[in-house]
């Protein structure tokens, strides 16, 4: 008896063409040097949620219900007295996809999550660390299906990090762009 594995559409992408053009445009020796994304970072701070408990088990919820994977909720590290802050208090949320996961997040994020952004023109590709990492902010929670906008009490956005192999922005930018990643302007980033 036979089990078909699931492979994701851009997974699928990633093997059999963006492989091969990058290995192409930057001259690699071998396949095994062509970066690829190691994992999606998905990160929320919660305004508030000092005096608020429910308002972390709301946030933990919505990057559950968006990600398909049970968030975690960030704790302070230190004591600030001026944000009545104490420390390993409950102030956000976040979680780290790989994987299948990861690819169908990606996905759905370039087909539909993107597109639903008001007065779209294309994320900043200037948004990049240096060491091949990409973040992006999304200052709207309810651009995602899942998200029900009817029981929303809270429009908050989060930070989305995409970690790479590559060891430089240019090559992390033709990963993500030939991921289908809509960047808004086709010119090459700067180290």
């Amino acid at each position: 008896m036979s089990t078909k594995v699931y492979n994701p559409r851009l997974a699928v992408k990633y093997k059999n063409e963006v492989v091969p053009l990058l290995v192409k445009q930057f001259g690699y020796t071998s396949i095994m040097q062509a970066p690829k994304l190691e994992k999606i970072c998905l990160n929320r701070g919660v305004n508030g949620s000092v005096t608020d408990k429910k308002l972390i088990d709301i946030a933990v919820d919505e990057l559950s219900n968006i990600t398909g994977q049970k968030a975690v909720a960030t704790m302070s590290k230190k004591d600030i007295s001026n944000f009545k802050l104490r420390k390993h208090i409950p102030i956000g949320a976040r979680v780290t996809l790989r994987g299948v996961k990861m690819y169908e997040f990606l996905d759905r994020l370039i087909a539909v999550v993107l597109p639903r952004v008001r007065d779209f023109k294309g994320i900043n590709e200037k948004s990049f660390d240096g060491r091949g990492n990409y973040t992006m902010g999304v200052t709207e929670q309810i651009i995602f299906p899942e998200i029900d906008i009817d029981k929303v009490n809270k429009i908050t956005g989060m930070d989305i990090t995409f970690v790479t192999t590559a060891a430089n922005n240019d090559e992390a930018y033709a990963l993500l762009k030939e991921l289908g990643m809509p960047f808004r302007d086709a010119k090459k980033t700067t180290n």
